[in-house]
């Protein structure tokens, strides 16, 4: 498969329709639904409390019919890549999130060519929330609950948010702070399955010698619906080595700075100046995909890859 640089990105697929799918006017879910269509992936839609979804499986597996009353049969403890689809009005959404999903789109491809079936790839509905919505009212949290009708209750969940500026891996560890002491049954089991996740993730990570990586929290994402609905899930970033070493910085000079992120203070504090550039464009006019940096593309299709195996 052709390889990804800096000049050919836009030309290689699946990335020869991102273009459309960031157009302001566009209809996602339907350009989505056509992409999926046009590479040949096996697929269905999945609508749960009025969100639609998109959920991809290896060729190999059979989908029931009527395609939503059931998944395919997969192993155990498969490998769950989740990406929304969603963007906040008046947004590009280039990095938040359209290049997480066509990142996903590209290693279904990969994972196919390889005949890999112990994987599932989710395109979420809702993960943008307006002012007054609560998590409860997020496409993850729903969907999870409807996972576990469909016997889903030991997947494994990697979820992409904002992973096309830099090259720096970001391991959110916000939820950890979340879940704080509490020694209740259920939060311990979630603590357990996180520290799993959070496990394997590293040992990927450095199995493929990836020297650029930090352990910090991540604004919220899907990842707080999928907890909300008693799911761990590990949230994956990326940014510019020189933003995450700031980050890095603040987090340890500021002790409050943290607390701010994880309580969503921060979005009308004036410490948000501190927040890495990357983070303050999305949800903007200015997350454009002149900010991507296609030529770290290729590093983050093959941790993709890699957590599948």
């Amino acid at each position: 498969m052709k390889q990804i640089d800096g000049s050919n990105w836009l030309k290689v697929s699946p990335y020869d329709r991102f273009t459309y799918f960031i157009a302001l006017k566009v209809d996602r879910y339907k350009t989505l639904l056509q992409t999926l269509e046009k590479l040949g992936l096996n697929f269905m839609t999945a609508t749960v409390a009025g969100n639609r979804h998109f959920l991809i499986f290896p060729q190999q597996k059979k989908i029931p019919r009527p395609a939503g009353t059931a998944l395919p049969v997969l192993g155990e403890n498969p490998v769950m890549l989740t990406a929304h689809y969603d963007r906040v009005e008046g947004s590009p959404g280039a990095n938040d999130n359209s290049i997480a999903v066509f990142h996903l789109l590209r290693a279904a491809m990969l994972m196919t060519q390889k005949n890999m079936d112990n994987w599932i790839i989710v395109f979420t509905d809702k993960e943008e929330l307006v002012s007054g919505e609560t998590f409860d009212k997020q496409g993850s949290f729903t969907l999870a609950q409807q996972l576990r009708a469909w016997g889903l209750e030991k997947v494994r969940i990697f979820n992409y948010d904002s992973c096309g500026t830099g090259d720096t891996f970001i391991f959110s560890n916000i939820i950890d702070s979340i879940l704080g002491k509490n020694m209740s049954p259920n939060i311990i089991k979630v603590k357990n399955e996180l520290t799993a996740l959070r496990s394997y993730t590293l040992e990927t990570a450095y199995r493929l010698r990836l020297e650029k990586m930090l352990l910090a929290p991540m604004p919220f994402c899907d990842d707080m619906g999928f907890l909300r609905a008693g799911f761990a899930a590990q949230t994956i970033t990326i940014l510019p080595s020189e933003e995450a070493s700031q980050y890095e910085s603040i987090l340890r000079s500021r002790p409050e700075f943290a607390d701010l992120i994880i309580s969503g203070g921060i979005k009308t504090s004036n410490e948000r100046r501190y927040l890495p550039a990357t983070w303050k464009n999305m949800n903007t006019p200015a997350d454009t995909p002149d900010r991507l940096t296609p030529n770290n593309f290729e590093q983050l299709l093959t941790f993709i890859v890699e957590l599948c195996k």
